[in-house]
């Protein structure tokens, strides 16, 4: 009976489609939620740039081997996106989605919001999200788990110290006392979020990404004079570090939106 069921085992096995047998990959049980917390440039007027970026960092995500299923967007106008269907972006829904997600994709968590910062920590619609409840929320709803968080705004450097867990790793678009750019009403992305999709083809990792978009927004800043630089951070966590190569790019699908 054993030796039964070890040639079927190995039958079903030489016979899965191969298109099936690469479609696993280092992401496809994480899940993941990308926000865009705002909506208002610099100016006050309106602008398109957070969710751009919302919206292109989802399927950059799909490209690098996430499940479409498990990307879920929100916006602060999803009213707008009917192709997307993002929820609409508060606290409450954010964790929700993500802690339901997590129940059934539990190999990592994935977080990514792009908006306007304060030293408080990231504008979302009406509210602030702040640094110590963003990592509650995330603590609690992927416990034991690689976890990847992107905080896009100015001072986003505050989220840091509250996010840092052994196996997590970080990274924002500014130092914590620093502003970030690209916010205006024209602009397609802001720089940070340009630099994070314009880096994805040539990073082998997201500790490699975290690097490219520091040198790229750098060297945008420094093309625009827009000053004081704004340092994008990078933090790995111990346990993380030496396991990121298992979590490696398909830089073959990898591509810039």
């Amino acid at each position: 009976m054993r030796r039964a069921a070890a040639v079927i085992g190995l039958l079903a096995l030489l016979f899965t489609p191969p298109q099936l047998a690469r479609a696993a990959g280092p992401f496809s049980n994480w899940t993941a939620v990308v926000v865009a917390g705002d909506f208002h440039a610099h100016s006050g007027g309106p602008t398109e740039a957070f969710d751009n970026a919302r919206r292109d960092v989802s399927k950059a995500l799909v490209a690098l081997g996430f499940d479409k299923a498990a990307v879920q967007q929100f916006s602060v106008r999803p009213e707008r996106y009917p192709v997307d269907s993002p929820g609409r972006a508060d606290a409450r829904a954010i964790y929700d989605a993500l802690r339901i997600r997590a129940q059934t994709a539990k190999a990592g968590c994935l977080f990514y919001i792009s908006s306007h910062g304060s030293p408080e920590g990231a504008i979302l619609g009406e509210d602030v999200l702040r640094p110590h409840l963003l990592a509650a929320m995330l603590n609690d709803a992927c416990p034991g788990r690689p976890s990847v968080v992107v905080i896009s705004a100015c001072f986003s450097g505050v989220f840091i110290p509250p996010l840092q867990k052994s196996d997590r790793l970080v990274l924002t678009a500014a130092r914590p006392d620093r502003a970030s750019f690209g916010c205006g009403e024209d602009d397609k992305y802001p720089y940070f979020d340009d630099c994070f999709l314009s880096t994805i083809p040539s990073a082998r990792d997201f500790a490699a990404l975290g690097t490219g978009v520091q040198a790229c927004v750098a060297r945008k800043e420094k093309e625009t004079g827009a000053e004081p630089a704004s340092e994008p951070q990078v933090w790995i966590g111990a346990a993380l570090r030496p396991i990121l190569p298992l979590y490696a790019f398909d830089r073959a699908k990898a591509s810039t939106p």
